[in-house]
């Protein structure tokens, strides 16, 4: 039976980090360790526990069934650590640590960049690391401290609490010109005849164009005459100012070009209305530096409540 009682730590924790990264050399450049030292140590921990965890390749590493069941147990535990070492680390009128965030890349255009920027000069001791993807991921075993989704269902453990506008649109919209050449359409489904500027998802997906006018729900599935990532979505619709096609996305995204008439609104009685983004968190793991940004989101909603007021 292998002896395992006198595993070091640290070695669980590079464990995790190839886990992670997928790749010896990433975990090494990350802890500041050469690719031999982290292949020891791995091969060290292997040893000590008697099965391999790890299946390396000269172009892969992959985890077994063993080492995935381990990495499982260990990254709840391993966030446990770290938050409560970072709770050591912050007093009460300090915050020092990490927050790290996997966020949609339809918030880092207008509504998350401005947070993290109050966040970063009210609490300049903290790090702040932004992951960008679609897919809904588990935030714990990724390693990150919360993430911020649209609408998804989410764990019962996890707490959700709106970040940015309460409400938002899906917006349809087309250059002056392209309409002068192409004639106005006066329903969703003519859409289907019409040149468009699609948008697609890192996870492949397109971006869906739905509408809605009283108790009536229309989807289009229009082909794109020009196919653009979401990450690229300013170009998009640069593009679209310049004639290539119809464009529908977020109304506060086509905001500044609709206000300069750069763009014109297309069947605004058919914009579809859906709940803003949400920060999601574990109601179990919450470090110094993630409730400093949960009470920062706290104090821009009832800002934004006061103002709204206020008009």
């Amino acid at each position: 039976m292998a002896n395992n009682d006198d595993l070091p730590l640290d070695y669980l924790s590079i464990f995790l980090s190839v886990c992670e990264t997928g790749g010896f050399r990433t975990t090494a450049k990350q802890l500041g360790l050469s690719p031999s030292t982290v292949s020891e140590k791995i091969a060290s921990l292997e040893t000590g526990l008697g099965v391999p965890l790890l299946i390396r390749t000269t172009r892969s590493v992959n985890v077994t069934e063993a080492g995935r069941a381990l990495a499982s147990r260990l990254s709840p535990l391993m966030r446990e650590t770290r938050a409560a070492l970072q709770d050591v680390a912050s007093s009460k009128d300090k915050v020092r640590g990490q927050l790290k965030l996997n966020v949609t890349g339809a918030v880092m255009v207008d509504i998350l960049p401005p947070l993290i920027d109050r966040f970063l000069n009210r609490f300049p001791e903290v790090r702040v690391e932004l992951v960008v993807e679609d897919r809904l991921v588990d935030i714990i075993a990724v390693g990150c401290d919360a993430g911020i989704r649209y609408g998804e269902h989410l764990a019962q453990d996890m707490i959700a609490v709106p970040i940015g506008p309460p409400f938002q649109r899906l917006a349809l919209a087309a250059s002056p010109s392209y309409l002068d050449a192409r004639g106005v359409p006066m329903h969703p489904s003519d859409l289907l005849t019409h040149d468009c500027i699609r948008l697609r998802f890192s996870s492949g997906a397109l971006t869906a164009w739905e509408f809605e006018c009283g108790d009536t729900s229309v989807t289009v599935d229009p082909p794109g005459r020009l196919t653009i990532s979401v990450d690229a979505a300013p170009a998009a619709i640069e593009l679209a100012c310049t004639g290539r096609g119809m464009i529908c996305t977020f109304e506060n995204w086509l905001d500044p070009v609709l206000k300069t008439g750069a763009l014109t609104p297309i069947l605004p009685e058919w914009w579809t209305r859906f709940e803003g983004p949400r920060l999601y968190f574990s109601s179990r793991l919450m470090s110094a530096p993630l409730r400093a940004f949960v009470d920062l989101v706290g104090e821009e909603r009832a800002q934004d409540k006061r103002l709204a007021k206020e008009v």
